[in-house]
């Protein structure tokens, strides 16, 4: 038995961490960043890190989409 997430596992964990902090973006819109985020790791040599990573990069889109609305 294998305790690895599959990719889809991860980016649906980072996009739920996501919306709970950006109440004000819609899910579908965390979504997107995330998997694009996600998808533009995803080939490289980071596979342990993916996660935080994914998270980290989504974060900073999610901050610059905010203050391009506001």
């Amino acid at each position: 038995m294998t305790t690895e997430l599959s990719d889809q596992e991860v980016m649906n964990q980072v996009a739920e961490k996501l919306s709970e902090k950006n109440t004000d973006v819609p899910r579908t819109v965390i979504n997107d960043v995330v998997r694009e985020e996600y998808l533009a790791l995803a080939g490289r040599p980071v596979r342990d890190y993916l996660s935080v990573l994914t998270e980290r990069a989504a974060k900073k889109r999610l901050k610059k989409l905010a203050k391009a609305a506001a």
